[in-house]
């Protein structure tokens, strides 16, 4: 019964140490195939407008659930980095349509392989685990997202 528990408490510490390593990935800058430090939030915010081409700060602040005036923020940064072209809307004369410049494009393009190779370290992994296993896994890393953020809403 003692080997159950320190296994499950072990579980526990070695899923902390990875969400904590995990964490520390991110937080790193990167420069992803460019001539400039790159950002978690600028990443993410040259993500979302490769995803959206000619999106305006309102439905870019919707999509990352972030405030109009923390995007203008990190657009300013992207434009100085020669990242993110800011453009009047030719719809509507008051916003601004935005897109990626080349250099940001290569940014995007480099944070989508960044992604590719840790989703290749998962699958690496996982390589010899039974579609039992593999169900296990999933549904238990599930629950576990969901009772983080449960806990996080009410604690």
């Amino acid at each position: 019964m003692d080997k159950l528990i320190n296994n499950k408490h072990q579980i526990a510490n070695n899923s902390l140490h990875l969400a904590f390593a995990l964490i520390e990935l991110d937080k790193k800058s990167r420069c992803f195939g460019t001539d400039v430090p790159i950002y978690y939030s600028e990443i993410h915010v040259i993500m979302a407008i490769a995803e959206h081409p000619g999106i305006h700060v309102g439905g870019l602040a919707d999509i990352l659930g972030v405030t109009k005036g923390a995007v203008s923020e990190i657009l300013k940064k992207l434009e100085k980095k020669a990242l993110v072209i800011k453009e009047i809307d030719e719809l509507n004369l008051s916003r601004y349509s935005l897109s990626l410049t080349e250099k940001g494009k290569t940014a995007h393009n480099s944070h989508l392989e960044y992604h590719s190779i840790l989703n290749r370290m998962v699958e690496e992994e996982l390589q010899n685990a039974s579609e039992h296993d593999l169900a296990f896994l999933s549904d238990f890393l599930s629950s576990m997202i969901s009772k983080v953020k449960n806990f996080n809403e009410n604690f």
